[in-house]
């Protein structure tokens, strides 16, 4: 993936989740280059942002770190294979008590 279609991938992306999270009732998304903050209920955050060198998204969450690189037509887990969106929405679910979903 050439770095103009991974950045044109991560906005479309992180544009998603941010939709998604301002869709529910207790989360507070916002964007700014290139980071997403989520902030829960509890004012607890969760971090996406993107990682051009690696072509990863990242994901920081109170239950840890998380790479994800797009193959096989999916963002997934580096480590384990989970796709990014099923793991934001339980990694949301747990921090925040917030059901998210994707579409």
């Amino acid at each position: 993936m050439q770095e103009s279609e991974f950045h044109q991938a991560t906005d479309a992306v992180l544009a998603r989740i941010e939709a998604a999270c301002a869709a529910s009732e207790g989360l507070d998304a916002d964007i700014e280059a290139g980071i997403l903050t989520i902030e829960c209920p509890d004012a607890s955050k969760v971090i996406v942002n993107r990682q051009a060198a690696s072509r990863e998204i990242w994901v920081a969450a109170r239950s840890g770190g998380f790479h994800y690189r797009f193959g096989e037509g999916a963002w997934r887990d580096t480590r384990t294979g989970e796709e990014l969106f099923a793991a934001l929405a339980r990694i949301l679910a747990a921090q925040g008590g917030e059901r998210v979903e994707f579409g």
